[in-house]
């Protein structure tokens, strides 16, 4: 398990489909809207970035400036680690934008909230308050040493069962240690005005303690991002796969063994190249919650992969023979197990399949996996649905 966002700079094509709230905030500054045509046909407004900084992109899912995030490539072997790296910015950060709001639910449910908003019922503290960040901010300016000393008081009982925890290896010892801090730094102004105001009162126990109880919940959720992030490559390099091989049968007619093909380094090369030339690319995309309004919707994530498939039709009659339900709609472990014999290796994929739908289960992250395939444009798309 690793933290994201480790290099200053990523290089990948990205589109952003902005929110309201994203394009109001890109328009307002005189930046040009791009039209992109998505991977499922749709026409969208957003920016291109590449490269980008994980930083910049994890505050601008912060403040839901983001609803989707796709990138379109013939290959994507020689980005691994970018793609890879992507993913868990984008998960991390919906863990700190759900954690940012259980922590908010959580605090004006406390008994000290409550006795003060019927003791001052023209200054309530509760799910409508709506206070500027400008002046959170002016209110805040001069509490730092209180801001550290509420950190503190909140962290070291987490650090020390952190230390003492013996189911931990060392690695994940500094990885938790480093991640609780995270999520502390990443909560709003409002709820560090609520945290400063009720300090050092009788019912502030309450608040420290609700906070430990979510922090310890969300390091642990936040154990997906790995194995998602790995289980979307190995899909993305499925789907790269299946389009060279097809390549290499075109390319070079009459071969037999195009496994052995397309790990060549020269050949793979040229079928790269004939891939671009073709644009025939495999899309991949993040669909980030329901925007700051969507209630119930703000920690879904549906990952999505499109990809022609030519193949369309041998699969769906091997997957007819053995199910007489509806093919058209499937889980992805049905769609992997269903494939013909011998059209792909499948190990893999059903290997981190499983230890992320385990995973997911132990944290309480639902977790669906669907394929759907369209013969009409030999299309197939696999989808990941995440609810955090």
């Amino acid at each position: 398990m690793s933290g994201a966002g480790k290099k200053f700079s990523l290089n990948l094509p990205l589109k952003v489909i902005l929110t309201e709230e994203g394009t109001s905030h890109f328009i307002s500054h005189k930046k040009k809207l791009l039209r992109f045509k998505l991977a499922d046909n749709v026409e969208e407004y957003g920016i291109s970035l590449n490269p980008f900084s994980p930083q910049s992109l994890q505050n601008m899912i912060m403040v839901d400036y983001i609803s989707k995030i796709e990138i379109a490539m013939s290959e994507f072997v020689s980005v691994r680690q970018e793609v890879m790296d992507l993913s868990k910015v984008i998960v991390y950060s919906l863990l700190y934008k759900q954690f940012e709001r259980e922590v908010f639910a959580s605090l004006i449910k406390c008994d000290i909230v409550r006795k003060h908003n019927r003791a001052n019922p023209s200054q309530l503290i509760d799910e409508r308050t709506n206070i500027a960040d400008s002046k959170l901010r002016t209110v805040l300016v001069n509490k730092q040493s209180v801001i550290a000393m509420v950190k503190k008081d909140i962290l070291d009982p987490v650090w020390k069962s952190i230390l003492e925890n013996k189911d931990y290896s060392p690695e994940e010892r500094n990885v938790y240690l480093l991640m609780s801090e995270k999520f502390l730094n990443r909560l709003s102004l409002m709820n560090w005005y609520i945290l400063v105001k009720f300090y050092k009162t009788d019912g502030f126990a309450e608040m420290n303690l609700s906070i430990r109880h979510l922090l310890q919940e969300y390091m642990e959720k936040s154990r997906v991002a790995e194995y998602i992030s790995i289980l979307v490559m190995e899909l993305a390099l499925n789907n790269e796969n299946n389009n060279m091989r097809k390549a290499a049968k075109l390319m070079y007619a009459g071969a037999e063994d195009t496994d052995s093909m397309i790990f060549d380094p020269d050949i793979r090369e040229k079928i790269i190249a004939e891939l671009k030339r073709k644009h025939e690319l495999v899309s991949l995309s993040w669909k980030l919650g329901g925007g700051s309004t969507s209630v119930g919707k703000q920690g879904r994530l549906q990952i999505t992969l499109y990809n022609k498939d030519e193949e369309f039709q041998e699969t769906k009659e091997s997957i007819e023979a053995k199910m007489a339900a509806d093919t058209s709609k499937r889980s992805l472990i049905d769609f992997y197990r269903e494939l013909p014999d011998g059209q792909e290796s499948t190990d893999l994929g059903l290997y981190y399949l499983s230890y992320l739908d385990d995973a997911c289960k132990k944290v309480d992250v639902k977790f669906e996996s669907i394929v759907n395939q369209f013969s009409s444009n030999d299309l197939t798309v696999i989808n990941l649905i995440f609810n955090f």
